[in-house]
């Protein structure tokens, strides 16, 4: 089947893919850099391209109150926001996925305030990483129209039924123009499918309660519901991934991608587009017969603690290379996170947590090669010292 290869930006990327899903409802709030997504998806509402029932609403907390109300109602539902808007969502988060709503949210990952600052990192979903809601973080503007096809079979698969969120660098990815090349429209069609959900809060004949009063005596078993359901979903994210790769020849991966590390004894662990970065520091130093190597993390929640110990386990040294902090922690959040799911390892490399790019600083080959040569400097003594570091801040 003949496909389009044009020129888009990654928030117009994920419109074209929005397009051809042609969700129920999508509710929504703008703010930039999501906009552009906002905008164009109006556009094709607007010219009758699209059936979807498009509400736009007083603010971010509004729009992901709708999409819970018509999730509900048996509508297949999308909504996108970024920054202030996903922490405005924050009390709505925990009652989407408390109340297995799933709902597909793309966030244009940008910075939190204060100090105002509209430039990509990852404060924003990091900040609302305990939620309940499925991670997945894209490389690029292609990945971020796959993902937003995807992420709709995953969030409605019957062994699933929770939201997802698709993550997409500020300007890095949303504002610069890329080839993309778009399946055809049927192709998203056919496998995203009908969405068939369980219940309808419309169906009289088959009435159902949906966030229900939950006393002490049962609410820690929904909370234990929640988590097992989240952690199994694992599974079906790679089926998922697996299938989309097969049927559309692409090759993304669903939990994490490997760069030279076949016999790398170093290694950056990073996500979304600054690996790109990191990549070409490998190749540097590669070049010099340094053995290093990259792990991009594409699924941080469900965490994939048992592959990337995998990847990990063999190393000398790992730089965990993060857009977030966090503040009054001992280390950033992917530290945090791998340390935790390692705690009981006996082999582990000596790890270290570098902070980069926040507030949409620009990162620099120079700047990971500087990682990777701190690293090694520091796994040749033998331990760590500056166990967080920040790159590239001035005076």
């Amino acid at each position: 089947m003949a496909r389009k290869n044009v020129g888009l930006t990654g928030d117009y990327a994920v419109a074209e893919a929005m397009r051809q899903i042609d969700p129920d409802v999508v509710a929504v709030y703008p703010i930039t850099p999501q906009t552009l997504i906002v905008e164009k998806f109006g556009e094709f509402v607007a010219d009758g391209i699209v059936h979807t029932e498009f509400v736009p609403v007083e603010s971010e907390h509004s729009a992901l109150s709708a999409c819970c109300g018509s999730v509900a109602a048996g509508a297949r539902t999308m909504t996108c926001t970024s920054s202030q808007g996903l922490a405005l969502m924050h009390e709505i988060l925990y009652i989407a996925a408390g109340n297995r709503h799933p709902i597909v949210m793309i966030d244009v990952n940008r910075a939190l305030s204060a100090p105002i600052n509209i430039h990509g990192d990852h404060s924003d979903t990091m900040g609302s990483r305990d939620a309940g809601w499925i991670h997945l973080y894209c490389f690029n503007g292609q990945e971020a129209y796959d993902s937003t096809i995807i992420a709709t079979r995953i969030a409605e698969n019957s062994k699933v039924y929770l939201p997802v969120i698709v993550g997409l660098d500020a300007f890095n990815i949303s504002h610069n123009t890329e080839r993309i090349e778009l399946l055809d429209d049927n192709e998203v069609k056919d496998f995203v499918g009908e969405f068939n959900p369980p219940y309808s809060l419309l169906d009289l004949k088959y009435p159902v309660s949906v966030g229900a009063y939950c006393l002490p005596d049962y609410y820690i078993e929904a909370r234990k519901n929640l988590q097992e359901t989240i952690q199994n979903a694992k599974k079906v994210i790679v089926e998922i991934h697996e299938e989309y790769n097969k049927k559309f020849g692409r090759n993304i991966p669903a939990i994490m991608e490997t760069y030279k590390m076949e016999d790398a004894e170093y290694a950056i662990l990073a996500m979304s587009s600054i690996t790109g970065v990191a990549m070409l520091a490998a190749d540097e130093l590669r070049s010099k017969g340094i053995k290093v190597g990259v792990i991009r993390l594409r699924l941080f929640r469900p965490f994939p603690a048992e592959e990337l110990y995998g990847a990990i386990s063999n190393l000398k040294g790992l730089a965990v290379v993060e857009r977030a902090d966090a503040y009054g922690g001992a280390s950033a959040p992917i530290f945090s996170e791998l340390s935790g799911a390692c705690a009981n390892k006996k082999k582990m490399p000596l790890m270290a947590n570098y902070i980069i790019g926040l507030g949409g600083r620009d990162v620099k080959i120079k700047d990971m090669t500087n990682i990777f040569e701190n690293l090694m400097v520091n796994v040749d003594k033998g331990e760590i010292k500056d166990l967080r570091q920040y790159i590239g801040v001035k005076g």
